[in-house]
């Protein structure tokens, strides 16, 4: 076995989204290719409620999953099938939009919003699956005390401790990782064919093949120098001296090709205007909850 070697630091820019939500997009359509299956990453931390309290109103989703995950904050949320609820701290919600899906996410005013949202393409077969939605508690969410370092298994597995999703249509490892000062850590179970990338919330890390510790909330994509079968290449990370913490997200890629169209991403333009047409038509919707108004 070798070690993941840190290839591309992506940090994004700073954009608006939703009615007037100030974030930081991580991933986006320029990083596609080098980070499948994973979309869109949106990264948020603010203390001025004034950055994220007008929320994202009703919008259309389909083709994907998302993944939102609050470290601290408050969001309230409300969808087409009938679910509505509240995500606090350490909370996550899980959404697969499948053949479509309406929701809308507003977040209340807090002391801190701090967390992000991951999007994960599905494969062709799954674009058109029946829509789901899952909450993860904090308290479902394992969480390992290991020396120097806490890690919580929201979905995957680590050291056999299994998390509380199975990943979905893309068996996702999502970790959250936090390390005291000064502390290094090892990982070294995903195979080396699958796409792993940290994501860092807060502190500083330093990745291996990286000659300085990162401090900006940033995506560091962590290739495997072995070959795919051969074992599993060690993640190699060491924090600074006000510790890190980070996410450690990976999954097989796909290599599918997609069209993507703001909140939907299909396999082809034919697909992709064809759910803008049954938007138009109000036909996009395949599986409501019968109280449900819009569309």
């Amino acid at each position: 076995m070798g070690n993941r070697v840190c290839i591309r630091i992506d940090r994004g820019k700073d954009a608006v989204d939703g009615a007037g939500v100030r974030l930081r997009r991580v991933l986006g359509l320029k990083t596609v290719q080098a980070y499948d299956p994973f979309l869109m990453l949106d990264g948020f931390d603010s203390t001025d409620p004034d950055d994220y309290i007008r929320g994202f109103p009703f919008h259309p989703h389909r083709g994907i999953e998302t993944v939102t995950y609050l470290v601290e904050g408050l969001i309230e949320h409300m969808d087409s099938l009938g679910n509505k609820g509240t995500i606090g701290n350490l909370q996550c919600q899980w959404m697969t939009a499948g053949s479509g899906i309406i929701h809308q996410e507003m977040p209340k005013e807090s002391p801190r919003m701090l967390g992000c949202q991951l999007w994960v393409n599905l494969p062709a077969k799954e674009k058109m699956t029946i829509p789901t939605y899952r909450d993860i508690l904090q308290e479902d969410v394992p969480l390992i005390r290991e020396e120097g370092a806490v890690v919580r298994v929201l979905s995957g597995a680590y050291n056999g401790n299994n998390g509380p999703m199975d990943g979905g249509y893309q068996d996702v490892q999502y970790l959250d990782i936090t390390l005291e000062p000064d502390r290094e850590w090892l990982y070294d179970q995903t195979p080396n064919d699958h796409t792993l990338f940290l994501y860092l919330l807060d502190g500083s890390l330093k990745p291996e093949g990286n000659d300085s510790f990162e401090e900006k909330r940033s995506a560091m994509l962590m290739a495997a120098t072995g070959k795919p079968g051969e074992g599993n290449d060690t993640v190699s990370v060491r924090s600074g001296s006000k510790g890190a913490r980070f996410l450690l997200i990976a999954a097989k890629p796909l290599h599918e090709p997609f069209s993507w169209g703001g909140p939907i991403v299909m396999n082809t333009k034919e697909e992709l205007e064809l759910a803008f047409r049954e938007l138009e038509e109000g036909t996009f919707i395949r599986h409501k909850d019968p109280t449900f108004l819009i569309l």
